[in-house]
């Protein structure tokens, strides 16, 4: 009781604080891939309203998260972005630090694209076989050992005669957290690995794969610029640099918007981002902010964010998560968190 009493006190000092102090704008963090969507939302708000237009920064699921849990106050990001859920150690993170009343949003889907450059060779790649270019070490033969694979064709003889280089983001990234469960872990089932050695596998570490940051247009200009090199991105941005670089097939899937919101393509996730009720009516804004990013019109079947490559919600879940931003419906902790 003692421990609920004081983050009490501290809640309420810290947004008496935030009251004599508010910021103007919205300052909104987290997932690379939601950035674009959040983007066009936050100038679209700033044109149709009197608010200041938010100030979206893109620092990776996992850092945008860490950034919105470190405390209430004007001081703390008000809206957190993220390319998968929030984890559970996360939810605890932020209310052992007093963020205890957060509002969770689902905004729609992405696949995660394994890609090259236009003109370089054409992948059909599976879960298995990416998991034998990536993973540290792998099961072959029975027994775990140093994975010895340099080459796409020593993954597979009908791959590219091509050295293994994939740029890709780095462990903040929710991208990142999707790329490795979706597909290497899957891949690493499909190799014979049961579910709990699955989830152990790492990342090599020896250059074949190679953290490019939390910018997925600096690796779209590394692809273009080395037809060798392959990256891991969003599709929002193969959809919007569709002339510069290609997705390899993944099962004998295409990328595509319909395959992805068909839930056919295999490497496909759900996009979030998270608000702190605490701030509502503190921070101008945030309720339109809200009721603007859950609007048919940003995205709905045919949303302005839709023609920048998000998947939209199916109708009931679109229903579901409108109601909870014009609510403000706040989590409660038994939600199926990582």
């Amino acid at each position: 009781m003692k421990t609920r009493i004081i983050l009490s006190v501290a809640t309420a000092a810290a947004l008496a604080t935030t009251a004599a102090s508010a910021r103007d704008e919205i300052r909104i963090v987290g997932s690379s891939t939601v950035f674009p969507f959040a983007t066009a939302v936050a100038e679209q708000f700033g044109k149709k309203t009197d608010f200041a237009t938010p100030v979206v920064e893109s620092t990776g699921s996992g850092g945008g998260i860490k950034l919105f849990c470190e405390g209430v106050g004007a001081e703390h990001p008000d809206v957190a972005n993220s390319s998968r859920r929030m984890k559970a150690k996360e939810f605890k993170l932020c209310n052992d630090n007093g963020v205890t009343d957060i509002i969770e949003i689902k905004v729609g889907y992405d696949g995660i694209v394994i890609g090259n450059a236009i003109d370089a060779p054409n992948l059909d790649l599976t879960r298995k076989n990416i998991y034998q270019a990536l993973a540290k070490d792998v099961f072959s033969y029975g027994r775990m050992t140093e994975n010895p694979n340099k080459t796409w064709n020593q993954v597979n003889p009908s791959l590219p005669v091509q050295g293994i280089e994939v740029l890709g983001p780095p462990p903040t990234s929710g991208t990142r957290d999707a790329f490795e469960e979706l597909a290497i872990q899957k891949g690493a089932r499909d190799a014979g690995l049961d579910k709990a050695a699955a989830k152990k596998v790492e990342v090599r570490d020896d250059g074949a794969y190679i953290e490019a940051g939390e910018n997925d247009n600096l690796i779209v200009s590394k692809l273009e610029a080395d037809p060798q090199k392959v990256g891991v991105f969003g599709f929002s941005f193969l959809d919007q640099n569709a002339d510069r670089i290609k997705g390899a097939m993944v099962e004998g899937v295409e990328p595509t918007f319909d395959n992805i919101a068909s839930g056919e393509y295999p490497v496909s996730r759900s996009l979030w981002f998270y608000v702190k009720k605490a701030h509502v009516g503190v921070i101008p804004g945030i309720e339109e902010y809200l009721e603007e990013f859950m609007s048919d019109s940003a995205v709905g079947e045919d949303g302005y964010t839709v023609d920048k490559g998000l998947i939209p919600l199916p109708e009931d879940e679109f229903a579901k998560f409108q109601s909870a931003a014009r609510n403000l419906v706040i989590m409660t902790g038994e939600e199926p968190l990582h």
